[in-house]
């Protein structure tokens, strides 16, 4: 039996059936991404390992003990909300102090451990700051360092960085992956963002319609979509349809081009191009088809394609 296992998890809302049968093993020590659109579930999968949700049926072990029904109270498990959830009357230091209070009785220990996780999000120099004295980052990393002072079996963490701005939300993505591998702490994050699933995720199970419709390594997922859906929900990807109307799937950075005309490949028009950094994402124009092509910059430079420009590409090596 894995560490958590997840065994035929159903739940109904209203008589609306919100998981339909979940089923997933998860091991100790691995980030495990639950990754989907809004309404698929998986929030309230989330809760239901937290215990604050009771399953309809199935059922949650934790290294082989039935959880299912189980108190939240009593499952040693720490969970860190979007919303941040801090207590504002509260500084840094006592908002940790307040749930480890139970816990550590001794004051100086209680104070060692405090420091310790406030070190651990390097916040160590601010813990007599108010929330409304911080950023939105900084009350994030308070939040981590309060879940993380409980010493729990389990990090959940419902769409942890969802609010933050973007440069603020991945230098914290890579904290967050990097304090988790130091620690070794079994975690599960719930994301709409499958660039946040792709980098921090050890595993990625991919949820739609109160089903997990694959379950993965990033890169398998990635490369081997099981489905449409997955396809299309990580990252982009270009549905072509050739001449004998089979349907070719290619990533806009794996599809192989000419600027020249070959034998073999089909002729495209550049009809819109988009500056990304260190590469450019061309439109191309195949008959009635929109295709997605990603060229490094510096090709991109050398060559000086325009729009108006026509461009060949191969289907060999294409997954159908």
């Amino acid at each position: 039996m894995s560490y958590l296992s997840i065994r035929d998890i159903r739940k109904s809302f209203n008589k609306i059936e919100v998981l339909k049968g979940i089923n997933l093993e998860i091991e100790k020590g691995e980030f495990v991404c639950f990754l989907g659109p809004s309404g698929c579930g998986k929030t309230t999968l989330l809760r239901i390992i937290a215990g604050l949700e009771i399953p309809n049926l199935g059922s949650v072990f934790l290294n082989e003990r039935d959880i299912t029904k189980l108190d939240p109270s009593l499952r040693n498990l720490s969970m860190v909300f979007q919303s941040y959830a801090l207590f504002p009357n509260m500084t840094v230091y006592e908002n940790i102090e307040y749930g480890l209070k139970k816990k550590i009785k001794d004051k100086e220990k209680r104070k060692a451990k405090i420091m310790e996780v406030l070190s651990l999000v390097g916040l160590e120099h601010i813990s007599f700051k108010y929330p409304d004295e911080m950023s939105g980052g900084q009350q994030q990393r308070v939040s981590l360092a309060r879940a993380l002072a409980l010493e729990p079996d389990i990090l959940l963490l419902d769409e942890p960085l969802s609010a933050l701005d973007a440069k603020v939300r991945e230098n914290l993505r890579s904290e967050i992956k990097d304090i988790q591998i130091k620690l070794g702490i079994t975690t599960i994050m719930v994301t709409h963002d499958q660039e946040e699933a792709l980098t921090m995720g050890d595993k990625i199970a991919v949820i739609n319609g109160g089903e997990v419709v694959q379950f993965g390594e990033p890169k398998e997922i990635y490369n081997n979509p099981k489905d449409i859906f997955v396809a299309d929900f990580i990252g982009k990807i270009n549905f072509i349809t050739d001449k004998n109307n089979e349907v070719y799937t290619v990533r806009p950075e794996s599809i192989i081009y000419s600027f020249e005309e070959k034998e073999g490949y089909t002729e495209t028009i550049i009809k819109k191009m988009e500056f990304r950094g260190a590469f450019y994402r061309i439109f191309l124009l195949r008959e009635t088809d929109e295709i997605l092509l990603d060229i490094m910059s510096k090709e991109m430079e050398k060559y000086n394609l325009k729009v108006g420009d026509r461009l060949f590409i191969d289907f060999k090596g294409m997954g159908k």
